[in-house]
């Protein structure tokens, strides 16, 4: 299967939140092309605190839809992306140790920057108490966004998720009982099954500001 990609503007552009999608699965090579993407994403630290399940078994699916108040995108897609984050993900040696000796080994980070982090992320989530959670959670939103463009690019359709009950997803994809897993949203990805318009956007003037809000932008 050969695709060729759209370019990021056009995807920007094009990508719309579709709401029903085609059964068709989507190739293993091409989800995995996809995860390889929405991995690259940037995080904070690089800590990559991100826990991403791809639910695609139908059961678990119609569990997910379920705590979704029943919308159906959920079952219709092939796969659905839970975006999940893990607040305590710094506090694993054995994983902070391979982001820091994979920062070495690649040359993006010299010795003194490793040694750097290694004071200064203990000291620096410590701090930020319980707004941990709401911390990690904006890395996984910065993943779902590289899903959802490359999704585009690569000819796939995807749906922002943003209604359903915290608790029954945790439940779904096995971390009901983890105080420490917080949940970003779900994303369906697949072929769409019918295309949606561009409802349109706000002037600029209304929502974008110069310095401070208030001071708007290209008036």
């Amino acid at each position: 299967m050969t695709i060729t990609p759209l370019d990021t503007v056009t995807a920007i552009q094009q990508r719309r939140s579709i709401k029903s999608f085609k059964p068709d699965p989507i190739p293993p090579t091409l989800l995995h092309q996809l995860v390889e993407l929405t991995v690259a994403a940037p995080s904070s630290y690089n800590l990559q605190g991100w826990r991403i399940v791809i639910v695609q078994d139908a059961a678990q699916k119609q569990a997910l839809s379920e705590a979704a108040f029943g919308q159906p995108q959920v079952v219709q897609a092939p796969v659905t992306f839970v975006f999940a984050a893990d607040s305590s993900s710094w506090q694993d040696e054995a994983v902070m140790g391979q982001i820091y000796q994979q920062g070495l080994d690649s040359g993006a980070w010299p010795q003194q920057t490793v040694d750097y982090f290694k004071g200064a992320i203990p000291q620096f989530m410590t701090a930020l108490g319980p707004k941990t959670r709401e911390y990690t959670i904006k890395d996984a939103m910065i993943a779902a966004t590289h899903t959802a463009l490359a999704a585009e690019a690569l000819g796939l359709s995807s749906c922002f998720m943003n209604g359903w009950l915290e608790d029954k997803v945790k439940a779904v994809i096995g971390a009901a009982d983890n105080p420490d897993i917080g949940i970003a949203l779900l994303l369906p990805i697949g072929y769409a099954a019918a295309p949606r318009q561009n409802p349109g956007r706000l002037p600029l003037c209304a929502n974008v500001s110069v310095d401070q809000l208030g001071t708007a932008y290209g008036s």
